[in-house]
């Protein structure tokens, strides 16, 4: 069977994962319609396609061990001159996906890895294109807001086009999310500046 390549991420729900899909397009990088617009749980990782049955049933548990949180994305970071990279933060959730990540890592698990650089959860807006573009990419997303209920995340698999297609999607073993004090409106987005 050989080898596949997969990722472990949690999906930007519509309207925003396809409006920040869209706006990583416009600034020129290249692979923005092949990734779709996520929180990464588990980096690109090779594994032998006749383990993605313990992959499968590994991410299984740990959904069933989570429970469903509030998640809000707000304003623009980089990891430059580290990593050519601009990316809209985390500002709610961070520490449910660290969790997350930690548990799908887990080194009794099939996936079982270690990353290259300390986890900071993310969503990609550019990614190795030219500094005036990744400066736009920063200045314009500044005012992007959204925000919603994470209620599970999903399993994808890098086909030989570099395009990543999901697999299955693991539903969290609990149903409610808590409170989100101060912010009634889940599920809004905006853009100030457009």
């Amino acid at each position: 069977m050989g080898t596949v390549t997969i990722g472990v991420s949690i999906a930007v729900p519509e309207p925003h994962g396809s409006l920040l899909q869209e706006r990583r397009a416009g600034f020129g990088d290249a692979a923005a319609h092949g990734i779709p617009t996520h929180v990464t749980l588990l980096p690109p990782t090779e594994v032998e396609g006749a383990d993605l049955p313990a992959v499968d049933a590994h991410l299984a548990a740990v959904a069933a061990a989570a429970r469903p949180f509030p998640m809000r994305l707000s304003g623009t970071g980089t990891f430059r001159p580290l990593s050519p990279v601009v990316y809209v933060q985390v500002v709610q959730g961070a520490e449910a996906c660290a969790w997350l990540q930690q548990r799908v890592r887990d080194a009794s698990g099939p996936v079982a890895r270690e990353l290259q650089f300390p986890y900071h959860p993310h969503v990609t807006v550019a990614h190795g294109i030219d500094d005036a573009a990744m400066d736009r990419a920063f200045e314009e997303l500044a005012g992007f807001d959204a925000e919603w209920p994470c209620t599970g995340f999903a399993l994808y698999e890098q086909g030989p086009d570099a395009v990543w297609r999901k697999l299955r999607v693991y539903a969290f073993g609990g149903s409610v999310v808590p409170p989100q004090p101060g912010h009634a409106d889940v599920g809004r987005g905006t853009i100030a500046s457009l």
